[in-house]
């Protein structure tokens, strides 16, 4: 997991200091909303796990999660093309949140019960380091950067009223 966020860092770090080319990275949260992994189509990747209680409160469950709407990361997108300089940009919504906070409401938003809580050894067992790290350690993202230099405003500024109003 280390090497792959260095490997990620040192590409951002290699576009932005591109001479000849405009060195804009953007950096999106989870996307969710339709076509993605995370909607109300039974098909998309998360759904099932979700409704099926497979996907659980690891451990503490305070790895803090960015996400941002589809529809939200196009429209940044746009503004980053139009009027973006140089840099890294986090293209995310405006509330990230630990795990224990948006994964009951996503529960409760696909019509499933509640997750189980597993503790971390279990989680680490079942699902790899990687995902026990994403589930308890992992940190969010700040949009003001892409907010103020952008220009952008997300539409769903939270995953609460996004997960709620947003998946379809």
């Amino acid at each position: 997991m280390r090497t792959t966020l260095a490997a990620i860092r040192h590409v951002e770090q290699a576009v932005t200091s591109l001479e000849w080319a405009e060195g804009l990275v953007l950096r999106y949260g989870g996307f969710y909303g339709p076509g993605t992994s995370l909607s109300l189509d039974p098909s998309a990747a998360m759904v099932e796990p979700i409704r099926r209680r497979q996907f659980p409160l690891v451990g503490n469950a305070a790895g803090v999660w960015s996400f941002v709407h589809i529809e939200d990361a196009a429209a940044a997108t746009v503004a980053a093309v139009e009027r973006g300089r140089g840099g890294i940009y986090q293209v995310v919504d405006d509330e990230p949140a630990p795990v224990r906070d948006w994964l009951p409401v996503l529960a409760s938003a696909l019509g499933a019960k509640p997750p189980w809580r597993v503790p971390r050894w279990l989680g680490r067992l079942v699902a790899g380091e990687a995902a026990t790290v994403m589930m308890t350690e992992i940190r969010g993202a700040s949009n003001a950067k892409a907010k103020r230099e952008l220009g952008w405003e997300p539409r769903y500024p939270s995953w609460r009223m996004g997960f709620i109003k947003g998946l379809a």
